[in-house]
């Protein structure tokens, strides 16, 4: 799939590299990684307001997460990413969710069922790692962290 769910372990939120340096520094990155992107979603190709998203890789047998770089997404992609967060909004009234599925559906060129099963079993991944505290480790943007 295109475009997969990537649910953050609870004991790890807000342990992101945007955190822990300055606002200037993050646009810093943000704006190359949308150049780097052509202005685009790496994932749709959407022109639409673009978020920078952290790639990160889970150690699960050290509990280790580790920073692996950067990514251009739209909104909604985005928003798939952090499905979790993105049913809050919902519940909140800030956000409509079967755009979002459809968004999914439409990108991965897969049917409900399909989205249902990986939701389900993104969650399930989630609940396992957020058992555990989380080392981070944000490889060579560590010198970036004051």
């Amino acid at each position: 799939m295109k475009l997969e769910i990537e649910l953050v372990p609870s004991t790890a939120w807000y342990s992101n590299l945007r955190t822990k340096i300055s606002r200037q520094e993050w646009d810093r990155i943000r704006f190359k990684v949308y150049n780097d992107y052509n202005n685009c979603c790496a994932i749709c190709g959407a022109k639409s307001q673009l978020n920078c998203h952290e790639i990160w890789k889970y150690n699960d047998d050290n509990h280790i997460q580790t920073l692996k770089g950067f990514i251009a997404l739209c909104e909604d992609c985005h928003m798939i990413k952090h499905i979790g967060f993105a049913e809050i909004q919902e519940s909140k009234g800030l956000l409509d969710m079967h755009k979002l599925i459809d968004h999914f559906l439409k990108v991965n060129e897969v049917d409900i069922n399909i989205f249902e099963k990986h939701k389900s079993e993104a969650f399930k991944v989630w609940a396992e790692r957020s058992r555990y505290e989380w080392k981070t480790e944000f490889g060579g943007w560590k010198g970036l962290i004051k």
